[in-house]
């Protein structure tokens, strides 16, 4: 392993200072004299901005301090014995073995995967207890190796049988720490001996910085809880939906692993245990690391990925600019940038003066903040596309892929390109369609620039410079001379057609739309369907007939539906149901009235055969009403907290009460076919139906 440590590398009892700075500095000086990193003090800041996260010293009087840093130009190992120790933040202690791990930033994984066995490997006590008694420089680098050479794993103990009797509890669990070098693995590994100690199963996946292999849907499905020792998020954490889950800090496991193992076997059992929210347990992870990925899945969770980071950003903009036009008027969106400029909070425009008499009380202050609400939430909302694009390009390959998806989007809706340049109308302007396709581009661009083979020396450079400068070429020059023009027509005829729809046209829309609101309760039709509504509501919220105000409407009622229903069911027959449901009936009542439609899924996961076609028909009935009163709404969501974006209040209740009704009648008769009254015994099963963490998104 001469390629990672040497004996020069290597400091037996010496006193490097008495802070863990004065170490970091001095082995870093090692390293550059070594002709491993070329600046000592960048390599030293980086290092501190590590420690600055979370402390790296671990029980047991070790320290792991680690970084990823532009001055390192190969991976590299130092080892310090020190006498006496030096605190590095852990409980029990000063740390007297001390192990700097120092990674080139943007560098190959393969050289990382060897510094996470180091990281598995060092806290064993065979191997610290090793090293305190290494004679010398080559005694340690020996003991080292040891750990770092790849070798075959020892066949695993069978777990021992758990004290009581039945299947042993099973768990799954995801590690990870900013910079994925040291604790993810150390944490992944304490996790594992304290399980083998507890008789449990547990499965970890590790996600470092030399990759992951997610774990296989079939042991997701199979665990009864999941632990999160994460101090960043935690990739693709959809696929633990449902499980009850553990969430801690990444160095909880290795300072107290029993104690963690032993809170998760507790609450496996715990039907009020938190869980984790989201479409359902057992979906592909979004790696495709592990082979098993199809295209239509891979498609689907691209997609999905940029519409769900889409959607903060048009619940947040579109709701300020609702509540701009209600203090403010509609009308004052033609005037805020010359009210801005002109008045402030205490000077306060005159509404007289603007000829704008919808002001709230005729206030002047009301005018003025109404103007700042609508400004901000139309700075909001105008990224909603930048991300959608973005997050395509970052569910594809990764953080490398982000900064070009984002100029992508901005390209797609005219914040840069030749409408900056000229100030033309006639430039392209893509839209959501060219998000979608740019983010893709973008994603894919960098994916195949992150796999070229480079010298060492451009490593560094890699990720801060070639990758998004690379990429936002290649692709912004695809986007602007070959697809914008395209995208723009096809665009240009997705409107048309919006604005052409009436009559029968319209109300089979909302039909449709209100159908897929409620078929999958907050999975991807729902997201399909509320994703179409409100691209279409930025410009048009300032018209008071545009027909894409009509479709939000037929959306947001359409998603009320569901869990309304339900709620209305469990009220007038609940002896069709059982005492959980009960329950969840009295809170499906105010998701659905706040436009959560996951309220429903408890039933619907029940029953499917007879909620999801009653909860669709209903949806349809009222989303198909909503577009034949000509309902219209200029908020993204919120239900009937947003009565005042609503235009034909009367209407949009009775489109909703008509689909409520129709859902609920449905399934009342649909469980009443050749079945008794549910008894009313809660079982265990029935806990696991509560009502789930509400979504943002109905």
């Amino acid at each position: 392993m001469a390629e990672l440590i040497d004996v020069g590398l290597i400091r037996l009892d010496t006193d490097l200072g008495p802070t863990k700075d004065d170490v970091l500095a001095a082995l870093a000086a090692d390293i550059v004299a070594a002709g491993r990193a070329d600046d000592a003090a960048t390599l030293v800041a980086d290092l501190q901005a590590r420690e600055a996260k979370a402390a790296t010293g671990m029980k047991g009087g070790i320290a792991i301090p680690h970084a990823r840093s532009a001055a390192v130009n190969r991976p590299t190992l130092a080892f310090a014995r020190l006498r006496p120790g030096v605190e590095f933040g852990a409980k029990d202690g000063a740390a007297d073995l001390v192990f700097l791990i120092a990674v080139p930033e943007g560098g190959g994984n393969e050289h990382l995967a060897i510094l996470a066995n180091l990281a598995r490997g060092i806290t064993r006590a065979e191997v610290t207890a090793a090293l305190r008694e290494a004679p010398d420089a080559e005694a340690a680098l020996a003991v080292v190796c040891g750990v770092l050479e790849p070798a075959a794993p020892a066949a695993k103990a069978p777990a021992p049988a758990p004290a009581a009797a039945g299947t042993p509890v099973r768990l799954v669990a995801v590690t990870s720490c900013p910079t994925g070098i040291a604790h993810t693995y150390m944490a992944a590994e304490a996790l594992q001996a304290a399980a083998a100690r507890a008789g449990v199963e547990i499965a970890v996946e590790t996600q470092g910085s030399s990759g992951a292999t997610p774990l296989p849907a079939s042991t997701i499905a199979a665990a009864d809880a999941v632990v999160f020792a994460t101090d960043v998020g935690v990739r693709d954490r959809a696929r633990f939906a449902g499980l009850p889950v553990l969430s801690t800090g990444v160095k909880r496991p290795i300072d107290d692993g029993d104690a963690v193992i032993a809170e998760a076997v507790r609450i496996a059992s715990d039907p009020h245990a938190a869980r984790v929210s989201g479409e359902g347990r057992g979906a592909e992870p979004s790696s495709a690391a592990g082979g098993e990925e199809s295209w239509g899945g891979r498609t689907r969770r691209v997609l999905m990925t940029g519409v769900s980071y889409m959607i903060p950003f048009v619940a947040a903009g579109g709701l300020l600019i609702a509540l701009g036009f209600l203090l403010g008027g509609y009308d004052s969106a033609n005037v805020a940038g010359d009210i801005l400029v002109k008045h402030t909070l205490f000077d306060p425009p005159s509404p007289s003066a603007y000829n704008l008499d919808h002001a709230l009380f005729g206030s002047g202050t009301a005018l003025y903040l109404g103007v700042l609400l609508f400004v901000i939430g139309k700075a909001a909302f105008a990224l909603f596309v930048p991300a959608l694009a973005g997050y395509i390009a970052y569910a594809i390959a990764d953080r490398p892929g982000l900064a070009p998806g984002f100029v992508m989007g901005a390209l797609a809706t005219n914040l840069s390109g030749f409408a900056v340049i000229d100030g033309s109308q006639s430039a392209p302007q893509t839209g959501f369609i060219g998000a979608i396709v740019g983010g893709t581009i973008a994603g894919l661009i960098a994916l195949w620039i992150t796999r070229w083979s480079v010298p060492t020396w451009a490593r560094g450079l890699m990720p801060v410079l070639v990758v998004p400068l690379l990429t936002s070429l290649l692709a912004g020059l695809v986007m602007l001379l070959l697809l914008g023009r395209p995208i723009t027509w096809l665009m240009d005829r997705l409107t048309d057609g919006l604005n052409s729809l009436d009559g029968s046209n319209a109300i089979i829309l909302g039909i449709v739309l209100g159908a897929m609101m409620a078929f999958d309760m907050g999975g991807p039709l729902n997201k399909v369907a509320y994703s179409f509504a409100v691209i279409g509501i930025g410009d048009a919220a300032l018209s008071p007939d545009a027909p894409e105000l009509k479709i939000m409407a037929a959306v947001m009622i359409g998603g009320m539906v569901p869990p309304l229903a339900m709620g209305l069911a469990t009220a007038i027959s609940p002896r069709l149901f059982n005492r959980a449901e009960r329950e969840n009936g009295k809170a499906a009542w105010l998701l659905g009235a706040s436009f959560i439609s996951e309220g429903a899924i408890p039933f619907a996961a029940a029953d499917p055969l007879r909620v999801i076609p009653s909860v669709v028909a209903g949806s349809a009935v009222a989303g198909g009403l909503s577009e034949l009163f000509g309902v219209t709404l200029r908020a993204p969501h919120g239900g009937i907290f947003v009565l005042f974006a609503v235009d034909g209040v009367l209407w949009f209740f009775v489109s909703l009460a008509a689909g409520t009704v129709v859902a609920a009648a449905m399934v009342v008769a649909l469980k009443s076919f050749g079945r008794g009254p549910v008894a009313d015994e809660i079982t265990v099963a029935d806990e696991d139906t509560a009502a789930p963490t509400p979504a943002l998104v109905g």
